[in-house]
């Protein structure tokens, strides 16, 4: 049986210590690293090794008995949450590490709600029980109110016998388990089974304890997981061939390695697969053992592999019969930061580095305007720290990188049509877009109204292409745009000198023409935030809440904790973190998530703020042709010039 096993943790609380005792009870390694010590088997890179903490999702193998695992260790740093989230797609089981001294932290709530969004089945361990100041009964009831109250004391159950809490609490979740346990009818076999369907359901979340460092609780709950994690692959192995990519990365001679799980059927090196660039034939198979790599002959349903290749295919894509398919991620990024390599650098050296570094992770969008500024996304300071390490040990960059800034977004706020025309010598062609507001959350859509006998299908295709193939800067600060329906209504081609690059041309005139025209919102993150603080520090915190603008739900009381929830501006609440342990004396969880963009009440101080001229880059203007020359229009003159006649 094969099973795909996710570790997961808030940072600190041991988990790349549980994952050598693991490997290393199940004969996976011959030794035990340790993080302080810098040898810590699934922390390869030497960044990983340094700082101590995980940065990069890694995989090990382990066999026990007839059951083959793959280990995917994730990283716990909240900065790095969408290396961890792009695994759970491809994970039949969870184990998430929870400090029996710290209990449930803020980044373990944000795990626990990605876990139940993509439905994983989670085993808890409750590691650090050897520390004097450690309360599993405290942790247990927390974990409870906190996560949820189907979680489970399962100490005394080591995969071969239960006590009698663990009896009792799967025959509370299987009606007929109840009835014979009533009459007194318990057996191991069938209490197993109803565990493991119990399990996989989500009905129960079994809590383990031990302490990672010396090792105590680790062989009963490797047991435990043994006996209770089923998985049904076999099932699916004459299906056809279907896969999810979980991870990119590039090797040391920079090709690209797409790692995959193989979901049925199977796959062969030169076997021709689906993806979402069209079909592609694979080529060497390797399976990934910390850093060592083996090759493959065949991969079958419920497999972890990687290959070289596969140009087009992203973390999230599904390949063979679920090309097409993509698991996007529910993290999202809300600063972005400048970067720079310094005068030496050339902006296409410096674009190639940062385009691989996007590759492994898209969430990072970079982004390069007309007048060359090149900008990325980021979760925070951490994360810009460790790009500037891995730019400079992989392709030798020094970057510097300019404060970071709030994510703002763009929009409009009633119609307006944008005429984008491009007709240097020899080069010809136009578009009319009509631009709408679409639906908050709805991102660029776009629809042709233009028929084929005013310009061929190929042309309106390109357009389309051309609409989606970049993010389109807003008017007032250059933020991007979003939630606008772009309708194409009209446009013209030459039959001698259009070419695809002037459809290009035209369309981005088009659009900002359209967005000079309209009235433009600025929209800016409103996050959903939870906070959890002792008692004493609630009157501190509600007047932080009010003074940030922040709108809140009714407070509740949990012991001696206060638990408050509601939404507040991003621009107002990133800083509050740091604060935040001020006030509750490192005491208090914090955890918040974009809930939704809504437009900003007084934009104007952001706007100056910007400094953004939209007639400097991302002309809205158009070029048209005369005595053999060709000639600027301003963009509020063009509707003047232009060829296609349209009654609007």
């Amino acid at each position: 049986m094969k099973k795909t096993i996710g570790i997961l943790a808030h940072v600190d609380a041991g988990k790349t210590t549980f994952s050598e005792q693991i490997l290393y009870r199940g004969g996976a390694i011959r030794s035990l690293g340790r993080v302080d010590h810098r040898d810590a088997f699934l922390d390869l890179h030497p960044v990983e090794r340094e700082r101590g903490i995980t940065v990069f999702s890694d995989q090990a193998v382990m066999d026990l008995g007839a059951n083959r695992y793959y280990w995917l260790d994730t990283p716990g740093h909240m900065d790095f949450s969408s290396e961890m989230e792009r695994v759970l797609p491809v994970l039949d089981c969870a184990v998430l590490i929870v400090s029996c001294v710290e209990g449930v932290q803020s980044h373990t709530e944000t795990i626990w709600h990605l876990l139940e969004s993509y439905n994983v089945p989670v085993l808890i361990f409750v590691n650090k029980c050897d520390r004097p100041d450690a309360d599993f009964d405290a942790c247990l009831n927390s974990m409870r109110r906190l996560l949820s109250p189907d979680i489970a004391d399962f100490r005394g159950f080591d995969g071969a016998q239960m006590d009698e809490n663990a009896i009792e609490a799967v025959a509370e979740r299987d009606e007929a388990l109840l009835d014979r346990l009533v009459e007194g009818a318990y057996d191991f076999e069938s209490w197993r089974a109803g565990l493991a369907k119990a399990l996989a359901e989500r009905c129960i979340f079994p809590a383990f304890a031990g302490a990672a460092l010396t090792g105590e609780g680790i062989d009963r709950f490797l047991h435990a997981m043994d006996a209770i994690t089923d998985t049904s692959y076999d099932a699916h192995a004459a299906e056809p061939f279907s896969a999810r990519v979980y991870k990119l990365r590039h090797d040391d001679s920079g090709a690209r390695m797409v790692y995959l799980k193989v979901l049925s059927g199977s796959l062969a090196p030169r076997q021709e697969i689906a993806t979402p660039a069209g079909p592609c034939k694979v080529g060497e198979l390797r399976l990934r053992h910390g850093g060592r790599s083996l090759p493959v002959a065949e991969a079958r349903a419920g497999d972890l592999i990687c290959l070289a290749g596969l140009a087009g295919v992203a973390p999230g894509d599904g390949l063979g019969a679920l090309s097409g398919t993509h698991a996007a991620l529910r993290t999202e990024p809300l600063l972005q930061i400048s970067v720079d390599a310094g005068p030496q650098v050339s902006r296409t050296k410096l674009m190639q580095a940062l385009r691989m570094l996007e590759e492994e992770d898209p969430e990072l969008r970079v982004e390069c305007n007309d007048g060359g500024d090149v900008r990325l996304r980021v979760m925070g300071g951490i994360q810009t720290e460790i790009l500037g390490r891995l730019a400079l040990d992989r392709f030798g960059l020094q970057l510097s990188f300019g404060p970071p800034r709030i994510l703002y977004m763009e929009t409009i706020a009633a119609p307006a049509v944008g005429i984008g025309h491009y007709e240097p010598l020899k080069h010809y062609a136009e578009v009319w877009l009509r631009l709408s507001p679409g639906p908050r959350g709805s991102g660029v859509t776009f629809e042709s109204k233009c028929h084929v006998d005013n310009l061929a299908l190929n042309w309106q295709r390109l357009i389309e292409t051309h609409v989606f193939e970049r993010t389109h800067p807003g008017v007032l600060t250059g933020a991007p745009l979003t939630d606008v329906h772009v309708e194409l209504i009209a446009g013209r081609a030459h039959l001698k000198h259009t070419e695809g690059g002037d459809f290009r041309q035209a369309t981005y005139r088009a659009i900002r023409n359209g967005l000079m025209q309209a009235r433009s919102l600025l929209l800016e993150p409103i996050v959903r935030f939870s906070l959890r603080m002792p008692s004493e520090c609630y009157g501190k915190v509600t007047g932080d809440l009010v003074r940030m603008h922040a709108q809140t739900g009714e407070s509740r009381m949990l012991d001696n904790w206060m638990c408050v929830e509601g939404e507040c501006p991003f621009r107002e609440f990133y800083a509050y973190p740091e604060a935040f342990r001020a006030a509750t004396h490192g005491r208090g969880s914090l955890n918040y998530s974009l809930a939704r963009y809504a437009p900003v009440e007084k934009p104007d101080e952001i706007i100056r703020e910007a400094h953004y001229n939209p007639l400097e880059v991302d002309s809205p203007d158009s070029v048209f042709c005369s005595h053999g020359a060709g000639y600027s229009v301003p963009w509020n003159e063009v509707r003047a010039h232009a060829h296609c006649q349209v009654e609007l």
